[in-house]
């Protein structure tokens, strides 16, 4: 291992923390709101926020764990309804996000599968009012689509997600971008983006067949 690639295992991992920080410094809180409340209506809320926080906190390390990390083990290819499970608990956490899943094959390349859920990862977070979520997927070819009110893409994620970096190099937020660009630029593809206009923000990524 490199370098870069001890820099960027550190970026990814920053990226990480950032997201599960909030999840888990709610259960950190509960407990002790519930360690010193006596109250049984007030016991009883601080237990559902307990079991919020702890499905938040589970479905996002289920979603990391297939888009950055080695889930599926050694095989080569991986069910394509387990990312259409892992998206539906991230943006199940988001709220007000409805997914549209027009993914053909029933399984999908390790690599393609990662390129997917982090085009949806990206996209869900662009989406600030909500919206609908489209994800689909044929053969070599992956779009992802987000419709809503209101629309804000990172200049920094696009330029990851076409490979270009600024002076200072990639940031932690920028993390999962490169990764969907390495991974497609690895596949003999490219990545395609849209601006977000007319409430609209296109992704696309193809592979070389």
């Amino acid at each position: 291992m490199d370098e870069k690639s001890v820099e960027f295992a550190s970026l990814l991992a920053s990226r990480l923390c950032h997201d599960l920080l909030s999840p888990i410094g709610a259960l950190n809180n509960g407990v002790e709101l519930l360690a010193d409340e006596h109250d049984p209506e007030m016991r009883e809320r601080c237990v559902e926020l307990l079991g919020e926080s702890a499905r938040t906190s589970a479905a996002k390390l289920k979603f990391f764990r297939l888009a950055f990390g080695a889930a599926g083990g050694f095989e080569d290819e991986i069910d394509a309804r387990e990312a259409q499970t892992a998206i539906e608990g991230l943006i199940g956490t988001k709220g007000r996000i409805d997914l549209e899943w027009m993914v053909g094959p029933s399984t999908m390349a390790k690599a393609k599968i990662k390129v997917l859920l982090n085009l949806a990862l990206i996209a869900a977070d662009a989406m600030v009012r909500g919206g609908k979520l489209l994800v689909g997927a044929e053969q070599d070819e992956i779009v992802v689509r987000a419709e809503g009110e209101r629309l804000i893409l990172d200049p920094e994620l696009k330029n990851a997600l076409l490979g270009k970096t600024g002076e200072d190099g990639l940031t932690p937020r920028a993390a999962a971008a490169w990764l969907a660009h390495v991974l497609v630029r690895q596949g003999g593809g490219e990545i395609q983006v849209s601006e977000p206009e007319e409430n609209v923000l296109l992704f696309g990524a193809a592979f070389a067949s």
